[in-house]
Formats: structure tokens, sequence, C-alpha cells
């Protein structure tokens, strides 16, 4: 078109509107994709619609990677076609760049680098397959999609007034994100379910990721009509051409779509404390989870009460504040109080055990009468209470993401150091960072703290012992309250790896809901709610019982904010005291109800979730009472420095849920699932009982574990004394790590709702369908068991993994044999059991376990050094049997046995025919091939301190 301006120095030699960069862009851009298309279904339709389940016609329709990968010749259209658009593309940024641009903002400059980023990522995750390199591939796609939040956001807020161009962004950016819910869910049920034509539906909505992409930056065409290139603005405007509508009323809605986050005037000062609140607010989190992992090491190793156990009270310190002098003291020197606290994470270089559980106490009573200290002072301003508040609240989020990154361990924790995973030094120096910035403010007041408000302190105190019992107890980690509704395959609720970010999400609603809305948090309603949400994730498994828990969720974070308020505002000494004394009891009664053969009175409370839940709530109630009796009835109006620190807060927690999500995509399995000899047909199973995840000098040592059963190659391995979903076990999970890095199945077994100290099973092979089992226990401790089958080689095979009850209690021992042996026997299947049974070889009850009734097999009869550990078979042809020492990492040996797995009943039929004497021929290794044979490594003094033990070597039998 013509130019609208002639420039004074003779004219312009080209010049066209600014809309054909954007046109230019959406045009080439979909022709990459739709010819890749065309020319892959024209040419290798059948090749591209094959996935590693599936083939046509279960799967009919190709995904993206699929269509654009590694085929010739759509793989070089596509490139061809993608290549040209990096040239509009770069132009479309730049000019939305001078289009928005205004004195004074860093928000224009900022999306301007989101869009440059996205536009290379791109490059790279194109020219770079997954075949190329997948690590690359994976991360570059993930950073493009990373950095189309923050470009689809800012395009928004800075869009100018024009409403259909707002209009337009609004609806392809919630398409956008709207539609990749139902693409994880259906790539879940491919990858992890693999159910047949799951991944033809995830590869339609991934088509309309494309379309809804590309369309969104096509909006722009609507804007550019008012430049001309040589680029001037012909119409002295970049405000668009309709103005019937309000320009207040276009920012309002422009503002409400990103909820006003890019609405704040950026400072480095003020992102810098809001990043050391939240930083510090980690910190305070990750040492206060730390010491009951620390102070069950003791009574663990002691197999009772140890005495340590009182490091417990270590929280309530701020009863302290309650002396005058000691206030004035601590509040006038909060920078050394926070700093002392410290030392809970520099902990780890204390290598005693003793002595880091000192440490570890003492870190905990000055990071709580730290923040009860910082609290109390701060109360009287509102901006500077509310981000202490927000970076204690957002700083558990942040720890929950952390704990999600590294497979549930808290990187920070003294339990962890460089050879297990841990990057201690790390968190240390940035702690020490985020502490000065913390506390480079001083204190607002420094005097004996007066009754500010009316109300009960007790009530107050009540309020804050149940909300912190609640933050530990389900939210410190985002597995718990899903494995509470676990039960086992086929999966029917959520996944720990790929539904955990539903719980960060929940946490973050609640915590700008409290913020937000402290009245309605705090109230009757709200209350009633969450209690709802508390009955549905005691009561319910599978998903009922997780949406009950996210109810619970956004309702503990959002009544965290009225409730932490008040108190800080009412005696603050005497309420933070009492109140984390309540929390104690609460942590020490949530023990009890599975620890009660160990503990005075522990029967009265024995298996009593639903009681911990409800005193829980009550206590919560207490709080939310007290809140609604004292809160001023006319509260005054907010000042606008107040917003300030909430958007730093929630670009912080954004960015928080982005890590967690980019965590979630990393930790997605991605494992092949082979077995070690597959060739040969051999099962290689073992049994371990791995003493909670600690090791005999208090480090965690699923790194260790996972050397051991990786070099002993076992497909198949079950695990006891395996629940850590509890604040004295550091709500931990370490089947996870295992599975993922081993390339294994995992049943958790009973959830931590269940009572029991944990079974679970990790397998190569497919786990069909599992079943838990609680067995008969009406003295002691409650015996789980798993029932699980699974696909092996074809060949449906039944696995068993249970631990009996304690020596101390033979009748229950008895009923439990008798339990089992029946459930053995139900199954025609081929089977195994993986046992702890507390019973001598050849007597009592192992001639229960051993029996017609069960038809099941020992491993080795003339094993008669066993005592608790037992594996059982039958049906299979057992060709190997070796017992490997523990070295430091637990208290009990691996014991591990090697099945080859029949090919027809027939064979199954000659198995079960053959006499006692002919199964239980000892042979020696020359004699049985390779495949069959354990691993050398392990003969003589074998490696770390683990070695054939017992007969010094494996047995084999043929």
């Amino acid at each position: 078109m013509a130019p609208k301006y002639k420039d004074k120095d003779g004219g312009v030699v080209l010049a066209f509107n600014g809309q054909w960069v954007s046109w230019s862009h959406t045009v080439v851009a979909y022709t990459a994709f739709i010819s890749a298309l065309i020319v892959g279904v024209s040419l290798h339709y059948h090749k591209i619609v094959e996935n590693e389940f599936y083939r046509y016609p279960d799967e009919w329709f190709p995904s993206v990677s699929a269509t654009i990968g590694d085929r010739y010749p759509e793989r070089s259209f596509f490139m061809i076609f993608i290549a040209i658009t990096s040239g509009p593309r770069f132009a479309l940024v730049g000019l939305w760049y001078l289009l928005t641009r205004k004195p004074g903002s860093k928000l224009p400059g900022f999306v301007a680098t989101m869009g440059i980023l996205r536009t290379l990522t791109c490059g790279g995750w194109t020219y770079i397959t997954s075949t190329d390199d997948h690590d690359w591939h994976d991360i570059l796609m993930i950073s493009y999609i990373v950095a189309t939040l923050p470009w689809t956001t800012g395009c928004i807020t800075l869009s100018p007034n024009n409403p259909t161009a707002i209009k337009y962004r609004k609806y392809l950016a919630g398409a956008f994100f709207g539609t990749l819910v139902p693409l994880i869910y259906f790539f879940i049920q491919h990858k992890v379910h693999r159910v047949a034509g799951a991944y033809t539906i995830y590869a339609f909505f991934e088509w309309a990721l494309i379309l809804f992409d590309v369309g969104f930056d096509a909006v722009t065409a609507l804007d550019f009509n008012t430049f001309e290139i040589v680029v001037r603005d012909v119409q002295g405007s970049s405000k668009g051409d309709n103005r019937s509508v309000s320009s207040a009323i276009l920012e309002k809605e422009k503002e409400q779509a990103t909820a006003g986050v890019f609405a704040l005037r950026f400072t480095w000062t003020e992102a810098l404390d809001a990043a050391a609140d939240i930083y510090h607010g980690f910190v305070f989190w990750s040492i206060l989870t730390s010491l009951g992992l620390l102070v069950w090491y003791f009574p663990l190793w002691h197999m009772g009460i140890s005495g340590y156990e009182a490091f417990v009270m270590s929280t309530v310190s701020p009863f302290l504040l309650c002396i005058g002098p000691l206030r004035s003291l601590v509040i006038n020197n909060l920078r050394i109080v926070h700093l002392l606290s410290l030392s809970g994470i520099a902990a780890y270089l204390v290598l005693d055990p003793v002595y880091r559980l000192i440490t570890v106490g003492f870190a905990v009573s000055m990071s709580c009468l730290g923040w009860v200290g910082t609290l109390s002072s701060e109360s009287i301003h509102e901006a500077r209470f509310e981000s202490k508040v927000l970076g204690l609240l957002v700083g558990l989020i942040l720890s929950s993401t952390a704990k999600f990154a590294w497979t549930t361990n808290n990187p920070i924790w003294p339990i962890m150091h460089a050879e297990n995973g841990g990057w201690n030094g790390t968190g240390l120096i940035l702690g020490l960072l985020a502490a000065l910035r913390f506390t480079r403010r001083a204190p607002l007041t420094s005097s004996s703290s007066p009754d500010k408000m009316p109300g009960s302190v007790f009530l107050s105190a009540c309020g804050l012992g149940g909300l912190f019992f609640a933050l530990h107890s389900l939210l410190s980690d985002t597995s718990t309250m899903i494995l509470w509704v676990w039960e086992g395959f086929p999966v029917r609720g959520p996944y720990f790896s790929t539904h955990g970010w539903f719980t960060v999400a929940a946490m973050s609603a609640g915590i700008f809901l409290g913020f937000s809305r402290p009245n309605l948090a705090g109230s009757w309603l709200t209350f009633g709610v969450g209690s709802v949400g508390a009955f549905f994730l005691t009561k319910y498994s599978h998903w009922a019982g997780f949406y009950g828990g996210l109810a619970l969720t956004v309702y503990i974070m959002g009544a965290a904010v009225p409730l932490l308020t008040i108190a800080s505002k009412k005696g603050a000494a005497s309420t933070f005291g009492l109140g984390f004394l309540i929390y104690n009891f609460m942590v020490l009664f949530h023990v009890w109800i599975v620890a009660y053969a160990f503990v005075p009175g522990g029967p009265l409370v024995r298996e009593r979730t639903d009681l911990v839940m409800l005193t829980m709530m009550a206590l919560i109630g207490a709080g939310v009472l007290n809140y609604n009796t004292s809160k001023p009835k006319h509260a005054a109006p907010r000042r606008s420095s107040s917003s300030q620190h909430k958007k730093y807060n929630a670009v912080a927690t954004l960015i928080i849920n982005i890590l967690f999500l980019c965590a979630a995509f990393m930790r997605f399995p991605t494992n092949d699932y082979k077995p070690y000899h597959g060739q040969d047909r051999v099962l290689t199973a073992g049994i371990w009982t791995i003493h909670f995840s600690l090791d005999n000098d208090m480090w965690s040592s699923e790194y260790r574990m996972r050397d051991l059963i990786k070099e002993m190659e076992l497909d198949v391995v079950g695990l006891l004394e395996s629940d850590l979903q509890r604040i004295i076990m550091g709500n931990r999970d370490t089947t996870q790590f295992l599975a993922e890095d081993l390339g294994m199945y995992v049943d958790y077994g009973p959830g931590p709702n269940k009572h029991t100290w944990g079974a679970a099973l990790l397998s190569k092979f497919p786990i069909v369908e599992s079943k838990h089992h609680l067995l008969p226990s009406p003295v002691g401790e409650l015996a789980p068991a798993i029932h699980a089958t699974l696909d092996v080689y074809g060949e449906l095979v039944d696995v068993f993994v249970f631990h009996s009850g304690q020596e101390e209690d033979p009748e229950d021992r008895r009923l439990q044999s008798e339990y089992l042996s029946k459930l053995m026997g139900s199954t025609s299947r081929p089977a195994i059991l993986l046992s702890y049974l507390v019973t001598k070889p050849l007597e009592g009850n192992y001639n229960t376990y051993v029996s017609e009734t069960s038809g099941m097999h020992d491993v080795d009869p003339s094993d008669w050094d066993r005592w608790c550990e037992y594996i059982l078979f039958k049906r299979l042809k057992r060709v190997g049997y070796a017992r490997v020492s523990r070295s430091t990492i637990t208290d009990t040996e691996l014991q591990v046995a090697k099945f080859v797995i029949p090919q027809s009943s027939a064979e199954i039929q000659q198995l079960e025919a053959v006499s006692t004497e002919e199964r239980n021929r000892r042979v020696e290794e020359t004699e049985i091939p390779v495949g069959w044979r354990f691993p050398a490594m392990f003969r003589g003094d074998g490696v770390r301190d683990h070695r054939y033990h017992v007969f010094d070597e494996p047995r084999y039998f043929n």
C-alpha cells in the first residue's frame, strides 16, 4: 500500500504496513506444521501414528513430535519453513517492543526478552530432536513453555487499548493454558496406564496448542496496522483505532487477566527483600521438618524410648519472650538470633549423631524464637508484617517444591550431604545472605508486648498448634495426601509424580485467599468447607479423598493468614509458646497411633487417624472462634504500599509453581523397565528391611540402597519398614527415588493412614493389579501385606510382600500366618513371597506358611540361620539363592533369589510334580547358564562392605 507519509529526504523506497509482519509469521508458521503433517500422512502414515505401545488402528492420528521428527522429507519441510518463520518472528517481537515501550517502564523490555528467548528455544527443540539429544531437547522444550507464560501474560498487560485484540488474546491464552490440562491427562493415560487410543487424543490437544500459540501472536496484526515500515507511527498513536471503550475499563480488564502481577513498579530492593523473606521461610521449614527425623533415629536404633525425644520441645522457645529483659535482648538482636538458627543447615558438618541432633535442636529453638520475635515486632506495620507472613508461607511452598525435585528429601536437611545428593553448602551460603537481608531493618518494637487485641490467648494458641501441625503433617511434602488415598494398581486416583503440583497449586491459591479475603478465610463458612475436606481425605480413597485433601489445603493455607495475624498481635510470646507446645502434643499423638506398642498408654489411641484429624480441626476451630470474636469491626483501609509486596510474592509463587512443573516434567517416567536377564526369562527377587532409610550414621540411605539393588540386578524387590510419611520420618518416600532411578514400577503399599510401618514393592515388570491387606493384629502392631500380579515375560506371576507382627505378640503372628497362608493358597498362578516372618526355620508358624494350604516352598530349607526374612515360592523354577551383607545401610541383610519363568501350563505342572529332594538339589555355579548366575563382584570381600555371607557364596539349584 502507498505510504501515508513522505520522507522529507526524498520519499520511501519500500514501505508496507506493519500488520504484514504478523501475517507472514502466521502463514509461514502454520505452513511449517501443516506441510509436515500432509507429507507425513501421505508417505509414512502407519509409521508416524505408531508409538511405543500401540499402532494403527488403535492409534490413528500422529502427534506433533512424530510428524516433525526424524523422517524425511516431512522433517525437512518443517525445518525449512520454521527457519523462514524466524525472520518475521524476530521482527514481530521488535515491533511489539516499539509499540509498547514507555518511559520509565521496564516491563516491555522484559516481555521482549521473553519473546526472543522463546524464538531461540523454539529453534533449539526444533533442530535438536529427542533422537539427537534427549536431554537438551527436553530442556529447550521446557524453556519454551516456561517463557510462554510471561510472554502471554505480558502481552495482555501491555496490549494497546484495542478491545478486539484484548478479547482475542484473552480467549487464545485461556485456550492455550486450558489445553495443557487434558494434554497432560491423556499423556499420563498413554505413558503410565497404557490406554489404547489415548495418544491419539493427546495428539489432537498437542496440535491445538500449536494453533493457539501461533494464533495468539497473530493477534498483533490488529495492533501493527498503525505501523508503516520504514518504521513510523503514521497515526501518531499506539492505542488502536477503536475509542468507544474507555481506557480505564480496558486497563482494568488487562489487570484482571494477569492478576495484576505485571502492574507493580519493579525495584531490585523490593525484589531482593521478597526473595530473602521467602528463602528464610524455606530455611525455617527445612530446619523444623528435620528435627523429628533426627529424633526418630534414636528410638529407632534403641528399639524403645531413648530420652532424646525431649528435643521435640525445642519449639517452645518463644516462652522465653514472656520474660521482659529476655524479650528486649532478643528483639534488639534479632539478626544474631536468625543467624544462629542457620546452625541447623550447618549441622551436616557434625558427624556424631548425638551432637548433630543437639545442633539442630538448638537451631529449631533459635528459629522459632527469631520468627516469633520478628512477627511480634513487625505486627504494628501492615506491609512489613504481611511480607514476613508471606515469606513464611511461600517458604513452605518452596520447601515442598525442593522436596519434590529431590524425590522427597530436602537438599539442605542434616541427613543429606554431597554423597547422597545434598546441597547443604549452597543452602548455607544462600541462608546467610537471606538472613542478613531478612534482618536488614531494625525491629519496630522492643518493649514488652502488651495485649493489643481482645480475645483469648489459649484459643489463639490452640489455633496455632492445629495450624502448624496441619502444615507440617499434610503439606510439607506433596506426595503425603496422595499416598493417603493410594490403593494400588490399576491407578484409580492421583499419582505422586504427576499430580503433586495440584497440592502446590492449592497451597498457592490458599495463601492469596487469606491475604485478599482474610475475613472470608477466617470465617466459619470456610472452616466448614475445610472440615468437609478433612472428612473426605480421612474416609475416602482415590480421587474423592484427594479432592477433599485439596479443599483442606486451600483452607489451611488461607486460614493461616488470619490466625497468624491475630496471634502476633495478641501476647505473641505466650500465644506462640503455648501454640508450639500444643503442636508438639499433636506430633506425639500422630506418632502414637502407629507406635502404640512402644509408648505408655499407646493402645488408647491405636489406629485412630480419625481422632488426630478431628483434634486438628477442633484446634483450628478454636483459633477461628478467637479470630471472629477479636477481629476489628471496621478494618482500616489498606495503604497502596501494602499491595506491592503481595505482587512480588505472587510473582515468586508463580515462579516456584513453574519450577515445580519443570521438576515434574523431568521426573516423568521415561524408563523402558527392562529386566536384567530377559533373554534367559530370569526373575531376580529380593527382600530387604530398610529401617526407614536412615543408615547407622544418620544419613539418608537411598543412594547406597540404589547401588546395591542395581548391582545385584534385582528385577523385583520387597521393601519393609518403608512408610516414611510421618513427621518423625520427614514425610519422605524412598520408593520414589528408587523407582525412578532404577526404572521400576512401584506400589507403596498400605498408606500412612493405615497405621503400619510400611511394605512396598518395586518391579521391572508391569504391575497388572495389586491389593493391600492388613492382617489380624488383635494385640500388637498392624501387619501390612501387598498382593500384586505381575506380567512377567507374558506370564502372570503373583508376588506377596509381607511384614508380620513383632516377637512379643505370638497370637498375632499365629493369626497372621493363617491369613497369609490362605491368601497365598488362593492363587493358582506362579507366586513368590518376600517376607519378614519372625520365626525359626522348620518350626512353629513356618509350617503354616510352608504348607499344603499355601502351596509354597522355602527358597532354601537348609538355611538354618534365618529368623526374620524369608523367600517362598511355588510353580516356578528356583535356580539361585544368596544373602548379602548390609554394610551400615540398615540392620537387616538383603536376601535374593533367582527364578526362571515357565513358558506353559505343562511346564508349570512338571515343576509341581518334582519331589522335594529333587527340587532342593544343589549344583555348582559352573553347571548353570551364565545368565542365571549372581554377580561375581560380591564374592570374597565384596565391595563397599557388601558381600555374600553366611554361606560365603550364592547357592544354586537345578
